[in-house]
Order: C-alpha cells, then sequence, then structure tokens
C-alpha cells in the first residue's frame, strides 16, 4: 500500500507536467496577429477557450478596439475584460450554445476588411458552437446523444456533426469574409487534423452529406430528423476547398498532445523510470486498449518485451465507448479497468489512465489509477460485471482510486501512464 501511494504521487506529478506542457498560453502568444487598422474582433469556442481569450487579453493590453466572445463548457470561464465568455453545455449541445453560436455568427458577419478576426478553437467546440443548420435543437441533440453511445470514434462523430452546424465545416471563418481570419487551434484529436477539431469551424469540410449518412447507417442510428435534413441536402451549404475566401484564413495547430506526453516522460524519467512513449494515437474501444496496455505491462516483466523492469511507458489518443449498461465512467476509467482485469493480482504495475481536460466522460472525474492494491478492495468478478454494465467509475471509486483535478484549462486528448516492475529503493 506505501508503493501505491507513492506511485499515486508520482503518476499525479507526471500528469500534472503533460498538463502544464499542453498549456496553450505561450503558444497561442507566438502566433497572434499584428494590430489590425480595424477592429481585433475574437471569437472561440472549447475547452481551452476561456483561456485562450485570457492570452490573448494580456498580449494585447492597450487595444481598445479588441472585443468579441467565446463559448466554454459550464464550469469553466475565466474573468475577463473585453472578450465576453459564456458557458453551455458539453458533450450534448443546448440551448445556451445555440444562443452563443448565433451571437458569434452575427459578429462575425460585422467584419469588415480593415478588421481582423480571431478565432479560438479546442476541443468540445462541436457542442458548444450548437447552433443546428437545417434542423431543430431536438433533432441535433437526438443524433449527437445516439452517436456518442454508438461507439463511432470522434472523427465519424464530426463528419456527422460538420453537416449540421451553422457554424461548423468552415461556416464561421467563411462568414468573416472579406475580413482575414486568423484560428489558433489546441488538438484534441488523433492525427491533429483541423477539421476534427470542433468539427472544423475554420477549414474546408472534406466530407458530404452522403457520408455523414453511411456513418448513421453503419451504426444503425435512426436519427430521423437528422437523417431528412441530410437526405434533403444542405440549407447553409459549407463553402468549398478551391472557394475564393479562403485565401483570407489561416489556421494554426498550436498546441497537441506529443508535447504533452513527451513532458510526462521526462518526468518520469526524473523519478528515475526508464519511459518510453508507446503512441500518441492509440484509438478503438477502451476496455480493449487497456487491455493491450496490459499486455506489453505483461510482456516487460516475463522479460519479453523492448525494456526491462523497472520502466514505464506513457501512450496518448482517443479511445471510444459502446454504451451497453447504465453505469457511471468515461473512455479513461473504462480504459483503466479493463488493464487492470488484464494483470494478474499482485502485478507490480501502476497507471493513471486521465482526460488532459480534467473531465472524464459527464463526470467530474479526470481519470483512474490502477494499482496493485485494487483487488485487495475490489472482488474480480464484481470489476467484471461492473464493466459489462459500463460502470467502470464505481469500481475506482470503492477502491478509492479516481482522479479529481477539475477543469484544466486545455484539451490534449487522453493520457496513460504506465509503471511496470518496482525501482531499487532510493
Amino acid at each position: 500500500m506505501v508503493d501505491d501511494e507513492r506511485f499515486e504521487r508520482l503518476l499525479r506529478r507526471a500528469f500534472e507536467a503533460a498538463v502544464a506542457a499542453a498549456h496553450p498560453g505561450a503558444a497561442v502568444r507566438a502566433h497572434l496577429p499584428g494590430t489590425p487598422r480595424g477592429r481585433l474582433l475574437v471569437v472561440g469556442a472549447g475547452k481551452a477557450a476561456a483561456l485562450m481569450a485570457a492570452e490573448v487579453e494580456r498580449a494585447y493590453p492597450d487595444e481598445a478596439r479588441l472585443s468579441g466572445l467565446v463559448v466554454t463548457r459550464h464550469g469553466q470561464a475565466l474573468p475577463t475584460r473585453r472578450v465576453a465568455v459564456t458557458e453551455a453545455a458539453h458533450p450534448v449541445p443546448d440551448a445556451a450554445g445555440v444562443e452563443a453560436s448565433e451571437r458569434m455568427l452575427a459578429l462575425v458577419d460585422e467584419a469588415g476588411p480593415d478588421d481582423h478576426v480571431l478565432a479560438l478553437i479546442s476541443g468540445g467546440g462541436s457542442a458548444l458552437l450548437g447552433a443546428p443548420a437545417g434542423l431543430s435543437l431536438a433533432g441535433l441533440r437526438e443524433v449527437v446523444e445516439a452517436l456518442l453511445r454508438s461507439g463511432a470514434d470522434v472523427r465519424e462523430m464530426n463528419a456527422v456533426r460538420r453537416r449540421l452546424g451553422r457554424a461548423a465545416g468552415g461556416r464561421l471563418a467563411a462568414r468573416a469574409w472579406p475580413a482575414p481570419v486568423t484560428a489558433l487551434v489546441v488538438s484534441d484529436v488523433v492525427g491533429d487534423d483541423p477539421a476534427d477539431i470542433a468539427s472544423g469551424p475554420t477549414v474546408p469540410d472534406p466530407t458530404d452529406d452522403a457520408i455523414a449518412l453511411a456513418i448513421l447507417d453503419r451504426y444503425r442510428i435512426a436519427a430521423p430528423e437528422a437523417r431528412a435534413r441530410l437526405q434533403a441536402g444542405a440549407d447553409a451549404p459549407a463553402p468549398g476547398a478551391h472557394d475564393p475566401r479562403w485565401a483570407t484564413v489561416r489556421t494554426t495547430v498550436v498546441a497537441s498532445s506529443r508535447g504533452a506526453l513527451d513532458a510526462a516522460a521526462a518526468a518520469l524519467r526524473g523519478a528515475g523510470w526508464p519511459t518510453f512513449v508507446l503512441a500518441d494515437d492509440v484509438t478503438g474501444e477502451a476496455r480493449v486498449a487497456g487491455a493491450l496496455h496490459a499486455a506489453v505491462a505483461r510482456s516487460v516483466l516475463a522479460g519479453r518485451g523492448a525494456a526491462a523492469p523497472p520502466c514505464a511507458f506513457v501512450s496518448g489518443g482517443e479511445t471510444t465507448v459502446t454504451v451497453r449498461g447504465d453505469g457511471r465512467g468515461g473512455r479513461n476509467s473504462e480504459f483503466a479497468l479493463g488493464l487492470a482485469l488484464g494483470l494478474p493480482d499482485d502485478a507490480p504495475v501502476w497507471a493513471l489512465a486521465a482526460d488532459s481536460d480534467g473531465i472524464d466522460g459527464f463526470g467530474e472525474h479526470a481519470g483512474a489509477f490502477v494499482t496493485p492494491g485494487l483487488w485487495r478492495r475490489v472482488a474480480r468478478a464484481d470489476a467484471r460485471a461492473a464493466l459489462e454494465r459500463n460502470d467502470s467509475l464505481a469500481v475506482f471509486e470503492a477502491a478509492d482510486a479516481v482522479l479529481v483535478t477539475g477543469p484544466t484549462g486545455t484539451n490534449v486528448n487522453d493520457l496513460r501512464l504506465v509503471l511496470v516492475g518496482r525501482p531499487p529503493a532510493r
């Protein structure tokens, strides 16, 4: 138990180092545009939007023509003076997100050629920019809730949401023309494609309505109102890739998961653990990914791995959960339970799986710890049953192994940190 507590503290410190490395402050300041002749209009959406807006205000302390609006998740607003910050629901859009989207679209509609629009985009923006295009909010909520339960990955979900959002698929940036647009993006998706981050409000949509319909078919999602809209065609078409309006739009990814993983690895190495980055693009079912990480740990312990114990490995990416039960948890606690169930009792393995934004799924926890002591507090049979009903959080709550951080101000995917073997006493 002493080792469990000591290594949990180490894993928490490494997670905090990763989150600090993903802080968008310095990255935002490095890519800001010069002061325009007209107004600097700030718009944005996502879990990091408030923090990014505050950094922009600090970077232009004397600019009286700076104004705007960003929307973030409930509970994540920060005090600002010139850029208004509002809150809305995530991951399912609500009326507050619709209102914020409409206000932002009205702001960029007013932009002239001497103005400059600064768009601050981060993960979570798909829900927060919630104004639907050609269907009701209830219809949009229905299809989003079904996608979240289906096991669809973020690319598939956003291929649908891009077709159904008034600000998505490049529509926000297109509405700003002829004003130039600088979009600064914090990536929460594997591959860092801006089209997949917040449903790509400042880049062309590479998909179409037929692709969105095929995704609904693949996961047997009824969503009649969304289907009717997709079958009828867009009422507000997104600008195509060759539209001349893109000549005045510059979109840059300023923060992503790789830097966070490197920082976590450096923290573990500094504590005496030889550490390697396993991958930054882990996807698929969370419980399966957890079992695969357990297999890596077992290979290391058996002397068949690329490294010898004691060592550590870290990974990033974004898994999915196909919801079959009515339990509580998120993809990180489900990953952690899949990992724990793949390890023998008392295996010297300690791990943390957590979302870099501090929120795992719908709950207020960031993730969960795996320790050898877990099985002294929870029966394996009970844990397996909990996994089948998607109730992973209950297992870790019973073991007092839940990580709670509160909102971190950034969002660069999930982080998994695994310690294998006991190091010599220091």
